[in-house]
């Protein structure tokens, strides 16, 4: 297990109504290495005993030789450890952490097309996945990343991946948006399910899926993949609550 590390806040974005980034800078470290698709895990002030101070989260941004590294977080009401980090969580602040940890990572060759499927904060391994490879050399595979949320005003980097996919032909940008109403959005309404499902043919595609999100979808999307005739060993995930 890797020793724990401080870290201070550089910089906080308010990327929606409740969602920020967390800029972290590891003192004195001349690069914090990790895999695209790691975790850290933060020891937080919010509880006596120490298993209850521990919150993981995913790293939202790629491995490009500096000590930084950034968190998306999300506030959960009632949630100890982003309120925590909401309201003291300012530059300057101390955190101390572990990592990088985990194995949700992608291969170094595709061998087949990559259906990756998030909601909410669960976008944040595949940006650091997507803008890595797109910062070396793209894989020439049908890259999918399919993001579903509630509302317009909740998604996440909507712009980035727009660009993203503009730069490169075989990346395809979707996003599910199940609770808008809006007239303003002319792209789908519903969940991420009937999205890949097409993207998939039904199970005709050769495919990879990976999967990253509220648990719910993520116990659904498993199902429904297994349903279109897919081995388990095509589906990668990581949930959270």
């Amino acid at each position: 297990m890797f020793n724990w590390q401080t870290s201070f806040v550089r910089d906080v974005v308010d990327q929606t109504s409740n969602t920020k980034s967390f800029l972290l800078e590891v003192p004195g470290a001349e690069a914090f290495n990790f895999l695209p698709g790691q975790f850290v895990t933060l020891d937080l002030p919010i509880h006596e005993r120490p298993s209850q101070r521990l919150r993981s989260y995913s790293i939202a941004s790629w491995p490009n030789g500096s000590n930084l590294f950034e968190l998306l977080i999300s506030h959960k009401i009632g949630g100890t450890g982003s309120t925590y980090l909401f309201d003291a969580g300012k530059p300057g602040h101390e955190i101390k952490f572990r990592g990088p940890l985990g194995t949700f990572t992608l291969p170094e060759t595709f061998e087949r097309d990559v259906c990756m499927i998030c909601t909410g904060t669960g976008i944040a391994p595949f940006r650091s996945q997507l803008r890595y490879m797109a910062d070396r050399k793209f894989p020439e595979n049908e890259i999918h990343l399919v993001f579903g949320t509630r509302h317009e005003s909740d998604i996440l980097y909507f712009d980035e991946f727009r660009n993203l996919e503009k730069r490169f032909p075989n990346f395809h940008y979707h996003v599910a948006l199940s609770r808008e109403n809006g007239t303003s959005w002319n792209g789908h309404k519903g969940y991420v399910h009937e999205i890949y499902e097409a993207i998939a043919e039904g199970g005709k595609k050769d495919m990879d899926f990976y999967l990253c999100g509220w648990r719910n979808m993520i116990s659904e999307a498993r199902e429904r993949i297994h349903q279109m005739g897919y081995h388990t060993d095509r589906v990668h995930l990581e949930s959270y609550d």
